[in-house]
């Protein structure tokens, strides 16, 4: 191994080891294009054996080179990216590829999204829904604070008004309860509510 890959070596374990078992590093030495160390080896290669870094489409005048997308020897999906590593000349002296094992993250997103995924027929029942006005009021405030760039717990005093008072016209406060259910999801208190409305509606 070039000596002036060795500090490399180090950085090669570090990284293997924060984040195994999902993270392999190889160094190679461009002198004499072969791996000359393996941190956390899952892809089955030797000390010693070809660098073939021509199958990742390398150039000595590269910085880094990808990510890009690899498959591992057991059908498993391989997000990798490489740094060419310089002596203090700037001469590419060797490769550093980092590859991590994506299966697994790629599994979870598939149950994540067979979890969230509403079928296309999967349309709100108009008879559970025709009367929910929780549900209307919670789409009309989630849809007024988006398009003020805002959220419930960052609402000023005068911001709650002009949402009580926005709610107020699009016929929120018509539901049973409307005005206590409305006050606890702004927090504060009914009565607070009552005063807003009142300077709402005044002249």
């Amino acid at each position: 191994m070039n000596p002036e890959l060795r500090p490399h070596v180090l950085v090669c374990d570090a990284i293997a080891l924060l984040f195994q078992p999902y993270a392999e590093v190889v160094l190679h030495d461009l002198a004499t294009e072969t791996v000359v160390h393996i941190a956390g080896n899952f892809s089955k290669r030797e000390i010693g054996e070809p660098s073939l870094l021509n199958e990742i489409g390398f150039k000595e005048a590269d910085g880094v080179i990808g990510p890009y997308e690899k498959v591992n020897w057991d059908g498993r999906s391989i997000k990798a990216i490489s740094a060419v590593l310089r002596d203090t000349t700037g001469k590419a002296i060797g490769v550093l590829c980092i590859n991590a094992d994506v299966s697994d993250f790629h599994a979870a997103l598939r149950t994540l999204n067979a979890l969230v995924r509403v079928p296309s027929s999967g349309d709100k029942p108009e008879s559970l829904f025709k009367e929910d006005w929780h549900e209307r009021v919670n789409e009309y405030v989630q849809q007024w604070t988006t398009a003020r760039g805002l959220t419930i717990s960052t609402l000023s005093r005068t911001d709650k008004q002009a949402l009580v008072i926005a709610l107020s016209a699009n016929g929120a406060f018509g539901g049973k309860n409307a005005a206590a259910y409305i006050s606890r999801i702004l927090g504060m208190g009914r009565a607070t509510v009552y005063k807003y409305l009142s300077q709402g509606s005044a002249p």
